[in-house]
Formats: structure tokens, C-alpha cells, sequence
């Protein structure tokens, strides 16, 4: 395989809100050079948000909204972090970046354990078989026996667990880690600018005794010893099958445990992996280059209306101003200035290879799952919209602002915030999302970045199908009988908007030559 694109590693990070997944990935950029703001801290005195949370209300509210897309590089490596939202009401934006990427790292809270958003998010990685690591945070706070969190991880995420760092205590007693995978001990120091000494020891000599103490020494070698006895060794085979998750332990805003899970992260994580796409399976290393758009971000910079389209890079390499061909529009384009990001900001490249991801300029020529290639007719699947369980009407709250409000719903569907759908009863637009906060995002964005406003309207619906069938009489029968509840999507696809469970049970019991489909890719 290509050198270039051997070294590529391009992973997202995901966790609970709560989870301390801010500190960690401003610590990895730390590790990159790229030495930033550390933590997202919410206080009266500092007012500091993560250097990837760059729109307005990421920063007010201290949450992710959006994925952010950052890279550096760190020893011979190339690194592409995904920083994923971890708010429930933005799941979507986070399945649709796990199919652009590699390995997926999932920062587990010691003292909370496995929270629901992670147990959905990691159904998603075992359904692609994503190799997986997983940082145990906060360990400098009171927190779960290690054991009992290795129980519960193997148990709640289905996966096999293998420590490869352990610590020694937690909360004030938290005397550091001992690193399984390097043989050595890291005492901690609680500083949040100070990367920490290692300190080589034969775990079996009174070295051990000096630095932490005879009862700790002792606790650790029998701790050490039942996890080889309980524990498989770590298969780097059965890592990258997705069937073995390598555990870290460590505390991310004191900066204490993230150099061990770098470098082993690097070394283990596996490069650019085939991609299938409709026709066949693409190879990284083909010659020819191949990619597919997985994100849309509108108004990146508020000053220039611009919207960016994130393409990430199946095969070969992508040259500035080369001409690639827009599968779905059959037609060929150039960009003059792709760029690579560091949260906001970004740089112009003039190459990439399979494995990077890129920002390329979008006039409104791309939608999500669009496929760039050099000439060949390929489809990338797996970029799904679901079914959203919340909808409102949109109505214009400012008449002389119509055209602005129409333009901010139109990009910001494009990128997947919500789904867009007009009733055929009575032409009323109708937004459909996966939680409340999102029209917040929405109503927020709108004034802020297009000068529009709108307001909502309740509507009580229970949720959104998508309908086939290859008998045209009984869907038109179908249709007509629920003509009040038939909108079409933004694609002009027929989709019926079921008012209660049991309504839709029924509907599928009638008609049994119909499809109903609960999300858009079918």
C-alpha cells in the first residue's frame, strides 16, 4: 500500500455530553502541536469553550452541535479527528460521520459508566464492525472498581474488553496508571500543562514499593495478575475486527493517560480500510481517486454565506484543480481550493490521499451520499436519514424576510440538521427532527445567520414513513384514504405521517402491498 496512505489514521470521537470528550480531544491536539484553549469550562470567572465547537451556540451553550473536522500530525502519523456531537438530539449528524471513518475512540465517565447514547452509538460501529478503543475519563474523581467498569462495558456494548492501562485508585487517592502495553508506570501529577514523567519498573521488584507505596505495590500485582488470568491478550487481529476493544484508563482535562492512548493508538489503528460502495468494493491504495460527501456545514464563515461540503477520500489522490466527475449530476467539476480544517480554521491543500478529509466549496451542487470520481459510476451506500420522532410547522414570522427564511431551510436541510417535508393537504411545510434541541439549533441559526425568523407551530404526529409498492392501485387507494396525512420529501418522495403507533399498525395490516420504510435509504 501507498506510504502516504499507510500513515493516514482518521477516527471520531464520541461519548455522553458529560463524558469529558471536550478535554480529551483538546489534549490529542495538544499531542499534535496544535496547542489550544484546554477544556470547555462554564463559569462566571473563565468562559472557555473547545477549539472545535466554533458555531455561536456551541459556545453559549458549552454543547456540540455539529461535527467538527480537525487534523495534525503526530510522529510519522497523519491524523483526521471527527469530533462528534454528543447530545442525543444531533445522533444523526454522528451515524452519518461513523460511515467516514476508520476507528472510532468512545470516552466512557468512571463514575457513570455506559450511558444510553453510547450503547446506540456503538450498535452503529458494530453493525460496520469499526474498530474500537475506549478512554475510561475522570479517573482523578471518585469512580467505579475498574473491574466492575470492565463488566459493565463487555456487558452494555457487547464487545470484548482487554485493558491495556490500569489505575491505581481513583479520586485523591489516584496515584497514576501502570501501562500494561509498555510495561511502565505513569504517576500523576495534577496539572493540566504538565505532561507527566514515566517511570520505568519492574512491577515485581521494591522499585515499585518506592513510588506508590508497599500496600498499593501489592494491590496492583495481584490486580495485574487476575487480568491476565481473566483477560485475553490483546489480538490486534481481533481489534481491528471489531470484536476486542483495548481499554485506557486515564483523566483528560489533567492532561494524564491520553499520550498512552496516542501512542498506542497509532500504532494499532488501522490505515485507510475498503469502502463498498453499490457496484463493488473500493481498495485505498487503487490508483484512481474516489470519494463521497458524508457532511454539509452552511455558513462556516458568516461574513461570506459559504457552505462546505466534507468529502472523505475512499481511494487514491485528490489533486487541486483536477477535473472530477459529479456522479449524480453527470457532470465534471474543478475545485480551486479545497481545504483541510482545524475546527474553523482551515487551509488550502493541493493533495490528499484516501483517507483524508476534505472541505470542498458548495454553491447547492452537492447533497449528502453525493460520489466524486475520476470518470467511473460508483455509488457509496449507508448515509441514511431516519425516521424523526418530533415535527413542527415552520411559518415565516417576518413577511419581508421571506426569501432569506426560504434560502437559511433550504442549507440548512442540506446539511442534515432536520428533514424538510410539504403536507399535500395544505401545503405547509413541515420540520421533522430527532429531538427538541435541534429546533432551537434551527430557530437560532435562522435569525443569526440568515437574518430570518420564524416560529413553530405544535403538531402532533408520531412518525414519518417512507412508502413503495410495486401495486400503483392500492397506493393510490392508499393515498387517497389518508390524503390528510401525505407529504412529500424534499426528493418528491411519497411519505406518510402516521398520528399514533396504532394508526400506523393498521395502515400496515390494510395494505399489505405496501412498504413502509423508517428510513430514506431503501
Amino acid at each position: 500500500m501507498n506510504q502516504e496512505i499507510q500513515r493516514r489514521r482518521t477516527f471520531a470521537i464520541i461519548a455522553h455530553p458529560d463524558a469529558g470528550k471536550t478535554s480529551l480531544t483538546e489534549k490529542l491536539l495538544l499531542f499534535g502541536g496544535q496547542i489550544q484553549v484546554a477544556g470547555a469550562v462554564k463559569s462566571n470567572k473563565i468562559k472557555k469553550t473547545a477549539t472545535s465547537d466554533w458555531m455561536d451556540i456551541e459556545k453559549q451553550r458549552g454543547i456540540s452541535v455539529t461535527t467538527s473536522v480537525m487534523e495534525f500530525d503526530y510522529k510519522d502519523y497523519k491524523i483526521n479527528i471527527l469530533d462528534t456531537p454528543g447530545h442525543q438530539d444531533f445522533a444523526e449528524d454522528t451515524y452519518r460521520t461513523l460511515t467516514a471513518v476508520d476507528s472510532v475512540i468512545i470516552v466512557v465517565d468512571g463514575a457513570k459508566g455506559v450511558e444510553t447514547q453510547t450503547r446506540k452509538l456503538m450498535e452503529v460501529c458494530r453493525m460496520r464492525n469499526t474498530p474500537v478503543i475506549i478512554f475510561v475519563n475522570k479517573m482523578d474523581r471518585e469512580a467505579k472498581d475498574p473491574f466492575d467498569l470492565l463488566d459493565e462495558l463487555e456487558e452494555e456494548l457487547s464487545i470484548h474488553v482487554r485493558p491495556l492501562t490500569w489505575p491505581i485508585e481513583s479520586g485523591v487517592r489516584f496515584k497514576g496508571v501502570y501501562n500494561i502495553y509498555e510495561q511502565n508506570l505513569n504517576l500523576f501529577q495534577p496539572s493540566k500543562q504538565v505532561v507527566t514523567e514515566k517511570v520505568v519498573v519492574d512491577i515485581n521488584t521494591e522499585e515499585l514499593d518506592k513510588q506508590i507505596g508497599a500496600q498499593l505495590a501489592e494491590k496492583l500485582r495481584g490486580e495485574l495478575e487476575l487480568i491476565d488470568g481473566v483477560y485475553p491478550e490483546f489480538d490486534k487481529e481481533d481489534y481491528l475486527k471489531g470484536e476486542l476493544a483495548p481499554v485506557f484508563f486515564g483523566s483528560a482535562l489533567n492532561n494524564f493517560g491520553v499520550q498512552e492512548l496516542l501512542d498506542c493508538f497509532v500504532e494499532v489503528a488501522p490505515s485507510p480500510r475498503p469502502v463498498q460502495a453499490e457496484e463493488r468494493e473500493v481498495e485505498p491504495d487503487e490508483p484512481k481517486f474516489t470519494g463521497f460527501i458524508f457532511k454539509i456545514t452552511a455558513n462556516i464563515d458568516p461574513n461570506h454565506r459559504s457552505c462546505i461540503a466534507f468529502c472523505k477520500i475512499c481511494s487514491g489522490k485528490f489533486t487541486r484543480n483536477a477535473p472530477y466527475l459529479h456522479v449524480r449530476h453527470g457532470k465534471t467539476m474543478r475545485f480551486s481550493s479545497p481545504t483541510q480544517f482545524m475546527a474553523q480554521r482551515k487551509t488550502t491543500v493541493d493533495e490528499a490521499w484516501a483517507g483524508d478529509i476534505i472541505g470542498l466549496p458548495d454553491n447547492g451542487s452537492f447533497k449528502i451520499g453525493d460520489t466524486l470520481t475520476e470518470g467511473e459510476m460508483l455509488h457509496f451506500r449507508g448515509l441514511p436519514s431516519f425516521s424523526p420522532e418530533m415535527f413542527k410547522y415552520i411559518e415565516n414570522a417576518d413577511p419581508m424576510k421571506q426569501k432569506q427564511l426560504a434560502k437559511g431551510v433550504d442549507q440548512l436541510m442540506d446539511e442534515g440538521v432536520a428533514q424538510l417535508f410539504i403536507n399535500q393537504f395544505n401545503g405547509r411545510k413541515i420540520i421533522g427532527t430527532v429531538g427538541q434541541l435541534q429546533f432551537e439549533v434551527i430557530q437560532y441559526r435562522l435569525e443569526n445567520e440568515y437574518s430570518a425568523k420564524c416560529r413553530w407551530e405544535p403538531l402532533s404526529l408520531y412518525k414519518a414513513c417512507w412508502i413503495e409498492s410495486d401495486d400503483q392501485e392500492e397506493l393510490e387507494a392508499f393515498k387517497k384514504r389518508k390524503y390528510q396525512y401525505m407529504a412529500k420529501d424534499r426528493e418528491g418522495r411519497d411519505v406518510f405521517l402516521a398520528d399514533s403507533g396504532y394508526v400506523l399498525q393498521m395502515a400496515q395490516m390494510d395494505f399489505k402491498h405496501i412498504k413502509f420504510h423508517f428510513t430514506s435509504e431503501f
